[in-house]
């Protein structure tokens, strides 16, 4: 069975259920999904054995939040090259995290990027049943990826 990592930061606890819809589509799709903070990956070791990986953070002030700048350089140093690379984030009004994580992922990391990009969703959508399934459907969609 295929292992996906969710590894995510989230402050007012909306990408944190964006995370876990998320892994709910990964499972879906028949794929193992683990969902970490990003503080509990203390070393290299904890971001090995893993078939993808999908990382997220909300946006604020049109930029990722700082762990999750301080987690990708971290993450730079396993061996991520090959590997499948999605990315998530919540958001208000501009929604630029998840796409600058994704092309860190997919230009320096030299992971294989996930066919639907990197996907934002507002705050206010998340707490509906389009925004549920759209973060399962985003999951279900790498789970099959990997797959194949």
């Amino acid at each position: 069975m295929k292992n996906v990592l969710i590894a995510y930061f989230s402050l007012s606890g909306n990408t944190e259920k964006m995370a876990q819809f998320i892994a709910e589509g990964v499972r879906f799709a028949g794929a193992k999904a683990t969902v970490k903070k990003i503080a509990e990956l203390k070393n290299i070791d904890d971001l090995a054995g893993y078939d993808g990986y999908i990382f997220g953070s909300p946006t604020y002030h049109r930029d990722m939040v700082e762990p999750m700048k301080t987690f990708l350089f971290f993450a730079k140093k396993a061996a991520l090259a090959g590997k499948l690379a999605g990315a998530f984030g919540s958001y208000t009004h501009s929604g630029d995290a998840p796409g600058i994580i994704f092309e860190t992922m997919q230009y320096v990391y030299k992971m294989t990027p996930f066919e639907l990009n990197s996907f934002r969703l507002t705050d206010d959508k998340l707490n509906t049943k389009e925004g549920v399934r759209a973060c399962q459907d985003y999951g279900k969609v790498f789970g099959e990826a990997l797959n194949r």
